[in-house]
């Protein structure tokens, strides 16, 4: 008699199983199809592209020759062509020279300074983002500002800088923390 009825527990038991091992795999199933057979969504990629002065140079090698007290100013703008509203940087590249930390350089939007500081300063692992954005086509007509200082005297006569001038932008969209990749 006790035979009997574990057998029917241990029968009982394996139908239990069966039945829920069955609805695990028809769930399953249908989560599978439900998320992979979605239709009719399409999905656009955007493009972010800047345009920074039409790829020509700030200021041009030889253009002026530096000394202690001189102050030069030069006008530039950056562009947004992409299809997106994106946030940008501005930052130095390729610095080498002995007034990498010499010459202060001040990159204005008018009357707010966006950056400030030495070549050896503005360099993309420092310059953090611009607090303001710019639109899908928006320009912004910006400024910088070379300038030796007066207190360098002859110290540092005959030497150079030389660097490349760059932006970066990322969109806006979902990226409220003004991350770039």
């Amino acid at each position: 008699m006790a035979e009997v009825k574990t057998a029917k527990k241990l029968t009982g038991g394996i139908v239990a199983i069966v039945i829920l091992a069955l609805c695990l795999c028809i769930t399953t199933f249908a989560l599978v199809y439900a998320s992979v057979s979605v239709n009719n969504n399409i999905f656009h990629t955007g493009e972010v592209k800047i345009n920074l002065n039409n790829g020509k140079p700030v200021i041009q090698e030889h253009e002026f020759l530096f000394e202690p007290g001189m102050t030069v100013v030069k006008d530039f703008f950056v562009e947004n062509e992409s299809t997106w509203d994106v946030y940008y940087r501005l930052y130095l590249d390729n610095v080498s020279g002995g007034l990498a930390d010499v010459l202060t350089i001040t990159v204005k939007d008018g009357d707010k300074t966006l950056y400030s500081g030495t070549a050896n300063e503005l360099t993309r692992q420092n310059v953090l983002a611009a607090d303001d954005t710019l639109k899908v086509g928006q320009r912004r007509d910006l400024t910088v500002v070379f300038h030796y200082p007066e207190q360098m005297g002859n110290d540092t006569q005959g030497l150079d800088l030389t660097f490349s001038m760059c932006a970066e932008a990322t969109q806006t969209k979902n990226n409220p923390n003004k991350l770039f990749d």
